[in-house]
């Protein structure tokens, strides 16, 4: 009986055939075990798909030993601070200076094609909010580091950094197909889940980088082209021109609210928020706090808010807005 394969599992299949790490090959798998018409003809590909995702799984859970147990995977960045934007973009598009100018990281910028050989995180920060920033490896339309996906997996954001003074629509076309390819773009089929049940697609923003040698409509042609689909700013790394209108829109897109916690009797701490996510409770703060306290929380009062008024008793379901100032109560 034939297989009768749709186009659907034909596309999951080339992304199984592509993957360069086994949880993006578990998750085309599961994809390709999801879409494939269940009948007789595709019993024996049915099967085959699962015997690879048991090899993968049992994989996974085997112990390592000797030095592959010391083995540190460079493409895995913890995230830090409010939320976690990777860079994306071809050699010299000037990903190494926005983290230069805008992070106290160590990086190297040149003016040579492939200066940055591994990821290198950063801590930006928007008014009192610190945010991390990744440079990674450029990519071509032939080449991307094996395992670099695994950062962008990962990620918050992706910012997809275009040189205004080259190509610009070839620049968009190979980091497009790279994200598509790899399904992390936040668009149609991009909304599948991976086998921990994370989103595969994110959020993604055009960083337009050299304005102060812009070449005549090299932005306005992207944003026409673009700029229905995902937000764009245009900056210079040399004239710092257009960089808090990064950090904002970034701070905007990770769609997250910044909590001042205060003692009671002692005056709110106005240097180090706490950021949840945008829909968070009182609740949710006292357990980022401390854990262990918060099933223990009593009361709360909140100033500084938009729906109260100063020093007033709030729920453990009140919802936190931005620059709240939040007094816990605990029993």
């Amino acid at each position: 009986m034939p297989a009768n394969l749709t186009p659907e599992y034909k596309k999951a299949d080339e992304w199984f055939r592509s993957a360069t790490t086994d949880p993006e090959r578990l998750t085309a798998l599961e994809e390709m075990l999801r879409v494939i018409p269940k009948h007789k003809g595709t019993e024996h590909i049915q099967a085959d798909i699962k015997r690879k995702i048991s090899k993968i799984k049992e994989s996974a859970t085997a112990p390592h030993r000797g030095a592959a147990a010391k083995r540190v995977d460079m493409f895995q960045i913890p995230k830090s601070g409010g939320g976690q934007v990777a860079l994306i973009g071809l050699p010299n598009c000037g990903k190494s200076s926005i983290l230069a100018h805008l992070t106290n990281a160590k990086v190297n910028v040149t003016d040579y094609p492939f200066g940055t050989e591994k990821p290198v995180p950063g801590m930006m920060k928007h008014e009192d909010v610190p945010i991390e920033i990744v440079d990674t490896p450029p990519i071509t339309a032939d080449y991307a580091a094996p395992g670099q996906v695994q950062v962008y997996r990962g990620c918050d954001l992706i910012g997809i950094v275009v040189d205004l003074s080259g190509d610009i629509l070839d620049q968009m076309e190979v980091c497009l197909k790279y994200l598509r390819e790899h399904r992390l773009l936040l668009e149609g089929d991009g909304l599948h889940a991976d086998d921990a049940g994370q989103t595969l697609g994110h959020k993604s923003l055009i960083i337009a980088t050299k304005r102060d040698i812009v070449v005549v409509d090299a932005a306005a042609t992207l944003r026409e082209l673009y700029g229905q689909s995902m937000p764009m700013v245009e900056i210079s790394t040399v004239t710092a021109e257009g960089l808090l209108d990064m950090t904002r829109t970034v701070f905007e897109m990770l769609d997250i609210v910044r909590v001042y916690a205060k003692r009671p009797g002692h005056p709110p701490d106005m240097k180090e928020p706490f950021t949840l996510a945008r829909g968070s409770s009182v609740s949710d703060l006292a357990y980022r706090i401390h854990r262990e306290l918060a099933d223990k929380l009593k009361s709360a009062r909140v100033w500084n808010s938009p729906v109260c008024h100063d020093g007033q008793s709030i729920p453990r379901e009140h919802i936190v807005n931005d620059k709240e100032v939040i007094e816990l109560h605990f029993a």
